[in-house]
């Protein structure tokens, strides 16, 4: 097992933001702030890590004909043990993403890992799995939110990037400002991939 080639699929290869253009709903949502990003970025790791980690453990008891509901409950699960958890120590934060917590449950990263890995391969390989795939959704979130937050609120985590007198550019904050900049980072992505192709 190639624990290093593993984790650099997830974060680079097989970017679920970048790359496969997965999880969306959520990706345009809550990243008008960095902070905000993070925040989803950790949950969203340890839902799959330890979903990938339980439904590799349980893959062979599980019968084919219900797969996709036994998935559902295993997330699930974890998405409850989430939520509890960050509306007793960061309310504040659970109070932004709002919904888009309990979403986590059908999030198409997770269920596609569950599905295109976790239920094929060992624990191991599993958990690494989702710990390279979460390491690269988290790192995406940042990109778009610190983007969003400097241009459109003139701050990343809070803190002033520009000189008082920068005027900050409302759009980068609402939803259609999401879009934009999801849809520059994209292109910027593969023309990269484009590039390296050619000169391999």
């Amino acid at each position: 097992m190639n624990v290093f080639k593993i984790i650099k699929n997830g974060i680079l290869d097989e970017n679920p933001t970048f790359r496969i253009v997965l999880g969306m709903c959520p990706t345009l949502a809550v990243t008008s702030s960095a902070g905000n990003a993070i925040g989803m970025g950790l949950a969203a790791t340890f839902v799959l890590v330890m979903s990938n980690v339980i439904i590799s453990l349980i893959k062979n008891v599980i019968p084919s004909k219900i797969r996709i509901p036994a998935y559902i409950v295993v997330i699930a699960t974890f998405v409850t043990i989430v939520q509890f958890v960050m509306a007793g120590f960061v309310p504040e934060l659970y109070k932004t993403l709002g919904i888009f917590i309990p979403l986590i449950v059908v999030n198409c990263i997770i269920m596609g890992r569950a599905e295109a890995f976790a239920c094929k391969n060992n624990v191991g390989a599993s958990f690494f799995d989702g710990i390279g795939m979460g390491i690269g959704f988290t790192l995406a979130l940042i990109l778009i939110g610190g983007v969003r937050e400097i241009l459109g609120a003139n701050k990343f985590f809070g803190f002033l990037v520009f000189p008082e007198a920068y005027k900050p550019m409302l759009f980068f904050v609402l939803a259609p400002g999401g879009f934009f900049t999801m849809g520059v980072l994209l292109g910027i992505f593969n023309a990269m991939s484009l590039k390296k192709k050619k000169e391999g």
